[in-house]
């Protein structure tokens, strides 16, 4: 049976992760392992971490692409989870990422993402992730969305195999936004790539800092600029929100 690691990278996400701790330690099966990958938080993120029994690892370096990449390099499972500080699991999560990547013609999967805070679901911008997934690749990249791929992003909760990860080379660590959507099509020569039907709850902290209008437009804008190949300028135009 594959091991499955669950890894968590994160920054300065002493708020967010407490919840997010909660439903790891509820998980049934269990994950193999689960890794923490700081990046130099100046909070409590990694006490609480600690505290709560998962692993911390100290990435040598900042950013979302480097800390997978490390958190990757260390991992011992042979399929890797990799879960946003702000987003929660179905509690059968790790029997799900099991069944969906037995198939190998899949080379990366994740759930569906459903967007939520206090209020509520957001379902227009609930709705919008997902149709991003298929329209993006269509519109720039339609000689892989006929072969099956679509792009998927880190508040899915992708998922995928360590080896295939390592042989095309991991994230690019100079692309500090839409890192995930680059390693679809890296993994895309491996096999097709897919939601599964099943929710992962993310936090709608985004959109209640920037308002709904201005956040899809944020999403639309990044994913353009994506496409069109200006990659190292996106973090300019995605303001953090910690």
């Amino acid at each position: 049976m594959s091991k499955v690691t669950i890894l968590v990278p994160a920054l300065n996400e002493e708020r967010a992760l407490p919840r997010t701790l909660a439903c790891l330690r509820k998980l049934n099966p269990p994950a193999d392992e689960i890794l923490l990958v700081d990046g130099g938080s100046e909070d409590a993120t990694k006490q609480l971490a600690i505290e709560g029994g998962i692993t911390v690892l100290s990435s040598p370096k900042r950013g979302r692409g480097p800390q997978i990449n490390f958190g990757v390099l260390q991992a011992s499972g042979d399929i890797i989870c990799v879960l946003h500080a702000d987003s929660i699991l179905p509690v059968d999560a790790v029997d799900e990422i099991r069944k969906a990547m037995a198939n190998s013609r899949l080379s990366l999967a994740s759930f569906t993402p459903r967007i939520a805070g206090p209020s509520g679901t957001r379902w227009g911008s609930t709705v919008h992730n997902w149709l991003k997934t298929w329209y993006i690749p269509l519109l720039l990249r339609p000689w892989l969305f006929f072969k099956g791929v679509r792009l998927l992003f880190g508040d899915h909760a992708m998922f995928f195999r360590r080896d295939q990860f390592l042989e095309v080379g991991g994230c690019d660590e100079e692309v500090v936004v839409m890192e995930e959507a680059d390693l679809c099509i890296k993994l895309a020569r491996f096999g097709h790539t897919q939601m599964i039907p099943r929710w992962v709850w993310t936090s709608d902290r985004r959109i209640a800092a920037w308002g709904r209008w201005r956040a899809n437009w944020i999403y639309v804008k990044v994913g353009m600029m994506w496409a069109m190949g200006a990659r190292k300028r996106l973090a300019d135009h995605y303001p953090d929100i910690r």
